[in-house]
Parts: C-alpha cells; structure tokens; sequence
C-alpha cells in the first residue's frame, strides 16, 4: 500500500469507528425499532430523521419506512430500516417481525417515553425492555450453538460505552442491543413541579446509565429534535457520536451512553428513612419501588387497551367494510341457531 491508500484507510476507520470491517464502496444497512407510550411521538421523531416533511399519523400495529444518506460524495448511500411499534405495550410481541438472527449485529432500539404521562413511564419502559431482551437472549442462545463468533461479537459490544476502569463497570448491565431513551413531550413537562421533574429526570438517568444506554429529552422545538436526531443518526448512518453532556434537571437531559456515573446520578429521591423500609434484590428495582411511590403507575389492563383499528374511519375501505359487516351477520345468526340447538337437545337422564 502507498502512503495514500494508509491515509485514506485512516480517515476512513475515524470516521466510521462501528464498522471497521467494512469495504470502501460497500453499502451498509443498519435497522432500528422505535417503540414507546401511544402517542408519545414515535413518528414524528422518525419522520424528522428522515427529514420528511409529512403530518404524523396514529401508527398501527407494527410500520416500517427507510432511509437513505451518502457517507461521502460519490460513494453509495447506506440504507436505515426505521420500524415502528404501535399501540404502546398492547402489541409488544410484535418485535419478534423485525428483530431477527440475521439481522441483530446491525439493530438497535429507541425508547420513546412520554414525560408527560409519569404514570405510564415505569410500566411501559420496563414492559417493552423486558420483551425486547428476552427475545434477543433466545436469538443469542441459538447463535452461541450455530455461529458462536457473533454471539460472541454481540455480547462484546454491550460494553464498547462502558470502559473497563468506569467506576461503574461492575454496577450496570448493559441492553444486549444499542439503546437510546427519548423523554417526549419535554415543553409540558418543563411545567411540572421541581420536585416531580426531579425525581423523573434522576430515575431516567439511572435507567439509561444502568442500561448503558443513551438518554436524550425531546419535543417540537426544533433544537431538541436535533439532539435527538444526532443520536438516532449516529446509530442509522454510522455519523459521529456527540460527547456534549447536559445534566442539569432544570434543562433537556442529554447524556449519550458511557458518559453518566453513579456518583453524579445520586441516591434514589426518597428519605433515609422510607429507604430503609423499601425491600429490593436490586438497585433497579429500589429505584422502581422509590419512582412508583410518587407515581403510583396506571394498572396494565388500562395501557394493553386499545382502540380496534377495524372500526378506525382511516382504514376504511368499503367493499371489505360491506363484506365484512355480511359476515358479522352471518356469524351472529349462527350463534343464534347454535343457541337454539344446543337448548332443544334432549339429553338421557341415564
């Protein structure tokens, strides 16, 4: 190689830190799944990304859109899958679709939570996560026994935010996939109490640093979509990832992965006193116990509740409408008749 060909090798490995393995000229595809509360800002998020200029619609069931960017002039364009997880936690079995063993080495996961619903916060957070990790635990059990060196890849990579001699090396435990936590509607939180923003902002940071995650605050204004658009494009194009940190409760969080600690999180919000009274196996789970202390969370049954998208006027279509409303009838004059079947049959006392 000439000096030129190690130099252009160098910027290139700068640059594009994540993919060291990649060939010049090779197009990349990375896949991210976005998944939060209903109507907590998913698609909008999605479609500032993409820099679209479309109105957000109500998402159903599970969407999927993509985009394309040029890492440098005339190279082909990387390709981002942007799959989208409607309905809250009601439809969560749906991530098993896009999550898959052929393409976990390129997939990452956005959070969105909405800031302004602390009573759905911890429920609908430690639901998706849970579902999420699960599945992604069995694709790795099954690729230690078919391909062993990704799996091994995989598990390596939980810990490239956290360095060996952070403090907190020993204390965290680190999503199995790249993960970035968005607190929505920020503008109406900003209008909550001191105290309550307090204690949502300190949790959250102790979620994300517990997860190795990055956390981001967000809503329309335009400057706060930018910082969270610089993460999400940071894990869907490959682009430098920021360092700036922001941790000032009276202002947006941003802390992208690896750059909290313990130390400067705190202790749970919560007296001595009441602590001691709190029975936990784990530091996540205290925090848990201290969050839903102050927000006593909403029962699951009400976040699993769903409006049916059937009777949704914006799915109308009206042959199948009529068609279906026919086989409505049919099936009810049938349980009509079953009905009355079952009630004149004569049974043997014997």
């Amino acid at each position: 190689d000439t000096l030129w060909d190690l130099a252009i090798a160098e910027v290139e490995k700068r640059e594009n830190p994540d993919d060291d393995n990649a060939k010049p000229g090779e197009v990349w595809e990375k896949s991210l799944l976005f998944m939060g509360n209903k109507n907590g800002g998913k698609t909008t998020i999605i479609l500032r990304c993409l820099e679209r200029e479309e109105s957000s619609k109500p998402t159903l069931a599970l969407e999927y859109t993509f985009g394309r960017r040029a890492r440098r002039h005339n190279t082909p364009k990387d390709v981002a899958h942007f799959w989208e997880l409607g309905g809250g936690t009601s439809l969560v079995e749906l991530i098993r679709i896009p999550i898959t063993s052929h393409n976990i080495r390129s997939f990452a996961v956005v959070l969105v939570l909405d800031l302004s619903k602390p009573d759905e916060l911890w429920t609908t957070m430690e639901s998706l996560l849970q579902v999420t990790r699960n599945h992604v635990n069995k694709i790795l059990t099954k690729l230690e026994k078919t391909n062993p060196e990704v799996a091994a890849e995989i598990k390596q990579r939980m810990w490239n935010d956290m360095q060996r001699d952070h403090p907190d090396y020993a204390l965290v435990d680190p999503f199995p996939l790249p993960l970035v936590i968005i607190g929505s509607k920020y503008d109406i939180f900003h209008e909550f109490d001191s105290e309550m923003r307090k204690i949502i902002s300190k949790t959250l940071r102790f979620v994300s640093h517990y997860y190795g995650a990055s956390l981001v605050f967000t809503s329309k204004s335009e400057a706060l979509l930018l910082k969270a658009r610089a993460l999400i494009n940071h894990l869907a194009f490959g682009y430098d990832k920021s360092k700036s940190v922001s941790v000032d409760p009276s202002k947006p969080l941003f802390i992208p992965a690896g750059l909290d600690s313990m130390s400067q999180i705190g202790p749970p919000p919560a007296s001595d006193s009441d602590l001691g009274k709190m029975c936990a196996s784990t530091p996540l789970e205290l925090w848990k116990k201290v969050f839903e202390k102050t927000f006593p969370p909403k029962s699951f049954c009400n976040l699993q509740d769903t409006k049916d998208p059937a009777q949704d006027m914006q799915y109308a279509e009206y042959e199948v409408d009529v068609m279906r409303a026919q086989k409505n009838q049919e099936l009810e004059q049938y349980k009509r008749n079953a009905s009355k079947s079952w009630k004149e049959m004569d049974f043997d006392s014997d």
